[in-house]
């Protein structure tokens, strides 16, 4: 698959794909395709991933989209200022469309307090297999690749993905008065 991610502050990836090529993406991710591009509406693995990607927020059902009798093209508009980035899948990141070896599965916080307290909960996506996905971020992104053992503080609310080797734990501030407001 060849693509071209173009515009500014709000982004589209256009995808090119050949005949067969099949492309798995979230329910209202597409924004415009030529006409030989076939769709179909999956629960893509079955009861058990589809209410993972429920309790995960995100919907039970996604697309699948083929070019059948020749190449084809689909594209993917960011709703919201923002990047799309191109992503060799890694686990534990966000993702909006994925070649059909990617899969989006479900990860949960293992620490109580990262649920309870972080912001986010404690599930959150994971993508594995092979594959690239292209990932959409609102607003502008800041990577940081962290060293073994190096450690950096985030409001959980500003954490858009890290790798499976990273993880995530609350810390509070002292202080009777910080801890209350």
């Amino acid at each position: 698959m060849k693509y071209e991610i173009k515009g500014g502050e709000l982004p589209v990836v256009v995808c090119f794909m050949d005949a067969g090529e099949t492309m798995i993406t979230e329910k209202g991710s597409m924004s415009w395709m030529s006409p030989n591009m076939k769709m179909e509406t999956t629960s893509n693995g079955g009861v058990g991933k589809a209410l993972g990607r429920m309790f995960a927020g995100e919907a039970i059902f996604q697309n699948r989209y083929t070019a059948e009798g020749g190449p084809g093209m689909i594209a993917f508009a960011s709703s919201f200022p923002g990047q799309i980035r191109p992503w060799e899948i890694a686990p534990g990141k966000e993702i909006v469309v994925a070649q059909e070896s990617v899969e989006l599965s479900i990860f949960f916080q293992k620490k109580l307090g990262s649920g309870l307290f972080g912001g986010e909960g404690f599930i959150m996506q994971k993508i594995s297999g092979h594959g690239l996905a292209f990932l959409e971020f609102d607003g502008s992104v800041i990577e940081y690749v962290l060293q073994p053992g190096q450690q950096i503080v985030v409001d959980t609310g500003y954490l858009a993905a890290m790798e499976a080797t990273c993880n995530m734990e609350i810390r509070t501030v002292p202080g009777i008065k910080n801890m209350m407001f």
